[in-house]
């Protein structure tokens, strides 16, 4: 494992002030879990990397123990982008031209729980990285760029999409993919042939897709949807983007807009085992939900058709005892006439 030094500086831009071997570390985050300190000054603080410019380094990876686990020169990355460990990331942009520094990061902010393959990294291993910054460059005009490098430079954004997605890392995913779409909906100043413009639109639905896998994973339904609908505009019989959709609206609980759509992906592939499976489980997760409503329902009103016959029965006979009581009284009522006017008729 490397080890702080005095490296001589040369470079009539540098500093020509040696650095202190016993120079504190910075905690870079204030937790002790990302450290760094100067092997060799740099040009200077005006010289630092700005977020967003494209850098080069050479990078060298040691485990904790000092075991060598990589030796990586003249990587270009763009700085906080999430093209690199976190690590690299946030320590490069304190950098200065021309600067080597060691760092020594925990596995949060490298290779995590699962650690890597390539460089070979074992799960939850703390690094030491020693870094010289090379260069630092303004990223490209988006409107000038070529074709094939716009379609490249979003491809490459969406792959490292891909890479968070399989650690597990969703909110740096949506990251990726939100940058590789700016990519591929940016103007172009340039001629952009109908097929190259197909290839970057096949980019950009893809970023869609997988950018809705990452929100669902996020639980940000709304955000999840809102991609679908975006990639599904575009190509309206995208499966993956129907698929997704469906259980978007699932999980919201539209199930008879999540069954239509589930059934419309599986019309245009009739043989997807993995469409089949989740309408089947959705519509009878729908039915089980219907059913349970309407046991609701009769509980809450009781039952409906007994209750309107019994109360239907009780209005006919007091419907009939009222009548009857009338006619009773009426025909009483001409009786008790009669017998008067005969009395009044007797005594006159």
């Amino acid at each position: 494992m490397p080890e702080a030094g005095r490296g001589k500086i040369t470079d009539e831009n540098k500093n020509t002030d040696p650095v202190d071997p016993e120079q504190e570390w910075l905690d870079v985050l204030g937790n002790d879990l990302l450290k760094k300190k100067v092997l060799e000054a740099g040009a200077g603080r005006d010289s630092r990397p700005q977020k967003g410019q494209n850098v080069k380094i050479n990078l060298k990876t040691y485990l904790k123990d000092g075991t060598p686990a990589a030796e990586e020169p003249n990587i270009s990355f763009t700085l906080g982008d999430g093209d690199v460990i976190q690590a690299l990331d946030l320590t490069v942009q304190l950098m200065e031209m021309g600067e080597k520094a060691l760092v020594q990061t925990d596995a949060k902010y490298a290779y995590g729980a699962r650690g890597s393959l390539e460089p070979e990294v074992p799960p939850n291993a703390e690094l030491s990285l020693e870094v010289e910054l090379l260069e630092a460059t303004d990223a490209p005009d988006l409107e000038l760029l070529p074709p094939p490098e716009k379609i490249a430079l979003a491809s490459h954004k969406r792959e490292r999409g891909n890479v968070h997605y399989q650690r597990g890392d969703y909110a740096f995913a949506v990251n990726s993919y939100s940058i590789a779409l700016q990519i591929t909906e940016s103007n172009s100043k340039v001629d952009i042939s109908p097929e190259e413009e197909n290839e970057l639109m096949d980019v950009k639905v893809k970023c869609l897709n997988n950018m809705a896998a990452s929100q669902l994973k996020l639980d940000h339904y709304d955000a999840a949807l809102k991609s679908c609908v975006s990639a599904l505009a575009h190509q309206p019989d995208n499966i993956k983007a129907l698929f997704r959709m469906g259980k978007v609206l699932a999980l919201q609980g539209e199930y008879t807009e999540a069954i239509q759509t589930l059934r419309k992906a599986l019309k245009l592939e009739p043989s997807n085992k993995t469409i089949h499976a989740e309408l089947s489980k959705l519509v009878k997760k729908h039915s089980e939900q219907r059913g349970a409503e309407q046991a609701m329902y009769k509980k809450m009103l009781g039952n409906p058709t007994s209750g309107s016959s019994s109360t239907q029965e009780h209005r006919v006979k007091s419907s009939w005892g009222l009548s009857w009581k009338w006619l009773f009284g009426a025909t009483a009522v001409a009786i008790g006439g009669v017998a008067l006017s005969v009395v009044i008729a007797a005594r006159n």
